[in-house]
């Protein structure tokens, strides 16, 4: 502001507004070799850099350009092959116009393919009107979840041919395209965003490569390592291991990280991969959605080039996009296992409670329950009894199966992870007080909360397409979503909720608590021992910070408030005496 005009403080001198070939020439005349520096950096200048600068004591040597370069640059001497200006980028789009509908407008996805390999979800973008669009496929395969190898050889076909693709679909990136490519619960889901113009091109470099996969031992070698290290971290976190023993516990035929570690670790080959890989393409159902500025008969070509390029059969039976969920007794079971990082401290408690096969209306009003637990539950917990710093309630959707949670993350040099769950137990219990005692006012005031929140208008396409990909990639197709949940809530009361939250956690309650076991002293765990580092590695972990990781350490409960709990020491014994639900899909 002191060095220009009002009028300039946002450009500076970055911005020039007069056209001056008399300056431009004389800035390009001083742009000559004999009046170049040149500035190397490089290891191998050690010893040959006897000047230290003074800020940073930094080595450092001035020379002379040589003579040679010097006569060299002022003739007229031939450049070099590899220094050239780039090609073309094919992907930067030229064509920004907003295409005409070649349909009616509808206000959620229509699907305007549907064959026995694949069908496609289309919506015009009339809202945003931008030169952009979306394109999504999921890729489904029976095949993935057919054995944790199967799993693993996924996880590295999905890191190969992003790979692949990295150097072909660079100018994609330089072009403001977008691509990722995800390695879904049963299938390849493939996402594109950009201006539209170029994202066909961009769509049909992935199917080719998809078509023409084939992977390098070298890069195979290469993500078999990274993977190790992948699980690895997943299983010595204890959130993520948390998550992975509730899962296997409630989801049937799930396979466990560990077991994937154990896969990985046993040894995998590139034509176990390339075997998998021909397996997979052979038979597929391909489901997609697009979205923004495409028209609908062009659309249409996106799922067809998939069939015609990867030439797949259409799936002998369909598959289900979810696991089967195991229906809890109603009495409360205790999974309590060891953390595998005997360095870490950090302690994990969820408490569940599974509701079982609802509808959208107690969808609706498990929302807002946990609404309602948010505050009191970190205040309870965090701010009184100082538990931890991540405290949080959650609406828990398992694979169509509705339950709630409460999940403390502490330290076991502070606290048990008993005494966290008979904490938990007390706010519970004053949470069902609060409820009941709440007045309609303040009940009112978290209904209307929570509907604004539903009413929150989309502040870009993507949030949209999100919101319609669920509905797509779960097979429920229940677009108007949200306008059914705000109707729902606008008729609860307050009774409603309270009934809806007592019968889950005292008529009817199906409880599951897990808890991954930190070390130190509240877990009565002998002082931590000196741990070498240059052996924490997933390839040698019985010598490293980290136990076994091949195998789950379960623990028994020593608290008194605990022993009516039924404990889980083998989870597929467990799981195998419990009754299945249907698949089940929320629908209305």
């Amino acid at each position: 502001m002191q060095l220009f005009p009002k009028d300039d403080f946002l450009t500076g001198d970055q911005l020039m507004f007069d056209y001056d070939p008399e300056v431009i020439g004389a800035a390009l005349s001083l742009l000559t070799p004999d009046r170049a520096n040149l500035l190397l950096l490089s290891p191998e200048h050690e010893g040959r850099c006897p000047l230290r600068e003074k800020w940073f004591s930094t080595c450092y040597n001035v020379e002379d350009i040589p003579e040679e370069w010097a006569q060299l640059w002022a003739g007229d001497f031939q450049l070099h092959p590899d220094l050239h200006l780039p090609a073309e980028n094919k992907f930067i789009a030229t064509d920004f116009t907003l295409k005409a509908s070649d349909c009616p407008d509808t206000e959620f996805p229509v699907r305007i393919v549907d064959s026995e390999r694949g069908c496609l979800w289309y919506k015009k973008d009339n809202k945003f009107k931008i030169p952009k669009a979306y394109i999504r496929f999921n890729l489904i395969s029976p095949l993935i979840q057919r054995s944790p190898e199967n799993l693993v050889l996924f996880d590295l076909f999905v890191n190969i041919l992003a790979h692949n693709l990295a150097e072909p679909a660079y100018e994609a990136d330089v072009a403001q395209l977008e691509y990722k490519l995800v390695a879904g619960e049963h299938g390849l889901v493939v996402r594109l965003k950009g201006f539209n113009h170029k994202l066909p091109l961009l769509l049909k470099l992935i199917v080719d490569h998809l078509a023409e996969f084939s992977a390098d031992p070298g890069v195979f070698s290469m993500f078999s390592e990274q993977l190790k290290k992948t699980y690895f971290n997943i299983l010595i976190k204890p959130e993520r291991l948390g998550k992975d023993v509730r899962l296997l516990i409630l989801e049937h035929c799930r396979w466990s990280v560990i077991q994937k570690y154990q896969a990985v670790m046993k040894g995998l080959t590139v034509d176990d991969l390339m075997t998998f890989v021909r397996g997979l393409k052979a038979e597929l159902y391909v489901e997609g959605l697009v979205q923004g500025n495409f028209t609908n008969s062009g659309s249409k070509e996106f799922l067809q080039y998939f069939i015609e390029k990867l030439q797949f059969q259409r799936l002998p039976a369909e598959v289900p996009v979810l696991f089967r969920v195991v229906e809890l007794p109603q009495k409360p079971h205790l999974c309590k296992v060891k953390s595998l990082n005997k360095a870490d401290a950090n302690s994990e408690v969820t408490v569940y409670y599974q509701s079982g096969l609802k509808n959208l209306r107690d969808h609706a009003l498990m929302e807002l329950m946990v609404m309602h637990m948010e505050e009191p539950c970190f205040d309870f917990l965090r701010t009184k009894e100082t538990l931890g710093y991540q405290v949080y309630p959650t609406c828990r959707n398992t694979s169509g199966v509705l339950g709630f949670s409460v999940t403390v993350e502490t330290q076991a040099t502070k606290f048990s992870t008993e005494y966290v769950e008979e904490k938990i137990e007390e706010f519970l219990q004053s949470f069902g007080e609060r409820l009941a005692g709440l007045n309609e006012e303040a009940f009112r005031t978290q209904v209307m909360a929570l509907i604004k929140l539903k009413e929150c208008e989309d502040t870009h396409l993507g949030e949209e397409v999100d919101r319609n990909w669920f509905e797509v990639v779960t097979q429920q197709y229940v677009f108007d979503r949200l306008n059914k949940e705000i109707k729902a809530l606008k008729l609860f009361s307050q009774q409603d909720l309270v009934s809806w939250f007592l019968e889950h956690r005292i008529t009817n309650s199906r409880k599951l608590s897990v808890h991954v076991v930190g070390f130190g002293s509240e877990e009565n765990d002998p002082p931590e021992q000196s741990v070498s580092c240059s052996t924490n590695s997933p390839d040698n972990p019985p010598t490293s910070a980290y136990g076994e990781v091949n195998e789950l350490t379960f623990l028994p409960a020593s608290s008194s408030s605990l022993q009516n709990a039924t404990f889980i020491t083998d989870i597929r014994a467990f799981t195998s005496s419990l009754p299945l639900h249907p698949y089940h899909k929320i629908l209305s």
